[in-house]
């Protein structure tokens, strides 16, 4: 069994086809994520890094190509079928941490679990032991306005993982944070990533940050090279 978890093969992304306002993203990229891969996606703003990683989480669908997750197709899925796989197989981290304001830490990583049927027992210990990897569970009861940068990104990297997935996207996680809490907080998702054993795409401007991977992919004319 090929240990790929996540391939894209010949994505392209076209908005307004066919129209004078017709704009051309991805141009046929491909890329493949083995198992346990920490994958850094480097390009400059507007070049398409948010679109493929929308379409890589199932978020969005691509003009063409195709869209597997462990072996299997799932670019033409229904929209039920894709929110499934997104609630089960991936993750997604964003530069802003999204959590919602009126829960607390604790709170932001029980609600997906039990939307996707965990007792709450289970999804409270869970989240529990995942704020103790991060070194935020002294701050579980905390609502996120409570919370430093740094911290709120940490519960989003716990909140991410909530499900177990198989893949984690990141769309430049630690874009917002002054450069010392980027470094720390990127050292808390690599560290959650490796304990995990899953596969992670993670964009970023920052090319200290993409050394520390496994392997830095560039963006050029649509295409990963």
């Amino acid at each position: 069994m090929s240990d790929t978890t996540l391939s894209l093969e010949q994505i392209t992304k076209v908005y307004n086809p066919g129209t004078a306002h017709q704009v051309t993203v991805l141009q046929g990229a491909d890329l493949a994520v083995s198992r346990g891969e920490v994958v850094a996606l480097v390009a400059p703003s507007g070049a398409g890094k948010s679109t493929l990683l929308h379409i890589a989480g199932l978020l969005d669908t691509a003009s063409s190509g195709t869209v597997r997750l462990s072996g299997t197709d799932v670019t033409g899925l229904s929209d039920r079928a894709r929110t499934r796989a997104r609630r089960q197989d991936i993750g997604f981290v964003y530069q802003f941490h999204h959590l919602l304001p009126e829960f607390t830490a604790l709170e932001n990583i029980v609600l997906p679990q039990l939307a996707n049927g965990t007792s709450a027992d289970q999804a409270n210990k869970h989240a529990m032991d995942l704020l103790a990897r991060v070194g935020v569970d002294a701050r579980a009861a905390h609502r996120p306005a409570a919370l430093s940068g740094g911290e709120q990104q940490r519960v989003a990297f716990c909140r991410s993982l909530a499900n177990n997935p198989k893949v984690l996207l990141a769309d430049e996680p630690t874009g917002n944070l002054d450069p010392a809490t980027s470094d720390q907080v990127f050292s808390v998702l690599m560290a959650l990533v490796r304990d995990t054993g899953l596969s992670a795409i993670i964009a970023t401007h920052n090319l200290e940050l993409a050394k520390r991977m496994d392997r830095v992919v560039k963006m050029q004319d649509g295409k990963l090279v």
